[in-house]
């Protein structure tokens, strides 16, 4: 259920004011592969994607083009690489997971930014890193939300185990009968 909160919660944050690439969206995908329904793991994929559809087309009024193809299979990747993670992850692969999702969003959508929008950069080498230049300032936030995001949304079930120990014990330290 926690993993469908999140991805809920993704979707959310993108509707709201937030800096520019700062969002759950690779923690949600990670978690929800880590966590969520194998049978389900197209929910993610497909709310996200209607997600970028409105928008795209409503909220921002941009032209539709393929790149938002790259994106989606970007986002099937990430579940992917969520079902890699244990159901009980250790922090360091989480860690990894999260510093992959970053690193391969920021190669992946900038170079299909290039390759899309013809009219932005040149069609050379300097075009393309033209690209990866324009985008370092969302990387280093979008690297920051996933680092952030990630750990506490993997901390939560931990946390909520916690808090419900915790509360089933009486005052005098003793486990109600």
């Amino acid at each position: 259920m926690l993993a469908y909160v999140f991805v809920l919660f993704a979707v959310a944050v993108r509707f709201l004011p937030h800096p520019l690439s700062f969002t759950p969206v690779g923690a949600s995908l990670l978690f929800f592969g880590a966590r969520g329904s194998r049978r389900q793991i197209w929910v993610p994929l497909l709310l996200l994607a209607v997600s970028d559809v409105i928008l795209t087309k409503v909220i921002y009024a941009y032209p539709f083009s393929w790149d938002h193809f790259v994106t989606w299979a970007w986002y099937a990747a990430i579940l992917w690489l969520g079902t890699k993670l244990d159901r009980n992850p250790r922090p360091l692969p989480v860690l990894g997971a999260a510093l992959a999702s970053s690193v391969s969003f920021f190669l992946v959508s900038n170079f299909a930014a290039w390759a899309a929008w013809v009219d932005t950069y040149p069609r050379n080498l300097s075009g393309v890193i033209m690209s990866y230049a324009a985008g370092l300032p969302f990387f280093r936030r979008g690297l920051e939300g996933d680092l952030l995001f990630t750990a506490a949304m993997f901390a939560t079930p931990a946390a909520l185990r916690a808090i419900s120990a915790a509360l089933s014990k009486t005052s005098d330290g003793s486990t109600p009968v």
